[in-house]
């Protein structure tokens, strides 16, 4: 199965040991994992912030990185929602450029969506013996519905311990823009997300969106936390790794 990845500004930029994940991760489930170097933003900032114009400048790169994928994948629900569920309003007006955009959303998955519901994979042999607790994105669950995929694979990891997070759902305050914007609000929601962390008692905290990470590893850092902080990706990763080399 051909699959290409969608990386994302975040991990790009900051944290491309997530997108080396994603890659051996497929590759170890059989898929064979290209990089369009034609891809940049999805749009997504400029779209929240009230850019339309520069937001399909931005996607139009997308359409063409795409254009000759299979299946195309990323770390992130937030960055999939963008392509799956606004696409169609940035290119309404614009027949051809929307048949090539609903092209891409057709085929554009978030990675654990992709695994479970495309691979049909949900143990991939992995062994992780720590205390784990998941925190949901709100554009993974909320845009994608993406709720139960994550959890699949963390529940058939071996010797993984999942702890429950005290309103896991909440947002955690980053937003992408209302963290600058509505800083003093996005700190209080980070706090509160960050003491629940801390009380699961977890060694490691995971989830699906680095945006999320980024914002709630920041504060756990702050605040002298040791929990350390994983991109889904990274854990079944690292988990593989594990299981090889204890095998």
């Amino acid at each position: 199965m051909n699959v290409s990845l969608f990386i994302t500004c975040l991990a790009d930029v900051w944290y491309p040991q997530v997108g080396e994940s994603v890659v051996r991760l497929l590759r170890r489930l059989g898929c064979t994992v290209d990089f369009p170097t034609g891809q940049t933003c999805c749009g997504q900032p400029a779209f929240n912030s009230g850019y339309a114009n520069e937001a399909r400048q931005a996607a139009l790169t997308l359409l063409e990185a795409f254009e000759q994928s299979d299946y195309v994948v990323s770390p992130s629900g937030s960055c999939t929602g963008m392509v799956r569920h606004y696409y169609d309003e940035l290119f309404r007006d614009d027949p051809l450029l929307l048949a090539r955009a609903k092209q891409l959303q057709a085929k554009t998955y978030e990675l654990s969506q992709f695994i479970v519901q495309v691979l049909g994979r949900a143990d991939i042999g992995a062994v992780f013996p720590y205390k784990v607790t998941y925190h949901p994105s709100c554009h993974a669950a909320r845009l994608l519905g993406v709720r139960d995929e994550p959890l699949a694979l963390l529940r058939h990891v071996r010797e993984l311990e999942l702890l429950d997070l005290v309103r896991g759902e909440d947002c955690c305050g980053f937003g992408g823009t209302f963290a600058v914007k509505m800083a003093d609000i996005s700190g209080a929601m980070v706090a509160e997300k960050g003491e629940h962390v801390i009380e699961t008692n977890a060694d490691v905290l995971v989830g699906t969106d680095m945006g999320c990470l980024m914002n709630i590893g920041g504060w756990l850092r702050k605040n002298g936390s040791n929990v350390r902080v994983l991109h889904l990706a990274q854990l079944l990763d690292e988990g593989v790794s594990y299981h090889v080399n204890n095998s």
